[in-house]
């Protein structure tokens, strides 16, 4: 009862144009066309493919059992999270408040 009372511009809630965007896919089992895509390959060559979901680039994995022991623990060495280095500086308080007293006025 109340809804129809009130004025058109109120009772909307959502303004849709088609300015209105949404940052996500598309939940789609199956896509109707197949789209252009980049492949890196593990060595850095690069391949165009068609692929049937929408990516710019798909990185295929690394295989760590063909690198050398050295490259194996860079590898996992840069995989790991890096600890932040807290600097703490100490700061010489040697402020005097009396040197300043003479530019303060008293009423």
């Amino acid at each position: 009862m109340l809804l129809k009372q009130l004025p058109q511009a109120v009772k909307q809630l959502r303004c849709i144009s088609s300015a209105t965007t949404a940052v996500t896919r598309l939940h789609r089992s199956v896509y109707c066309r197949l789209y252009p895509t980049v492949v890196v390959q593990p060595d850095g060559s690069t391949i165009n493919i068609r692929y049937h979901e929408p990516r710019k680039i798909i990185k295929l994995p690394l295989d760590l059992t063909t690198l050398s022991d050295a490259e194996r623990k860079s590898r996992l060495e840069a995989r790991k999270p890096r600890k932040k280095v807290r600097i703490m500086e100490e700061v010489d308080d040697n402020f005097n408040a009396k040197k300043y007293m003479k530019y303060i006025k008293k009423k």
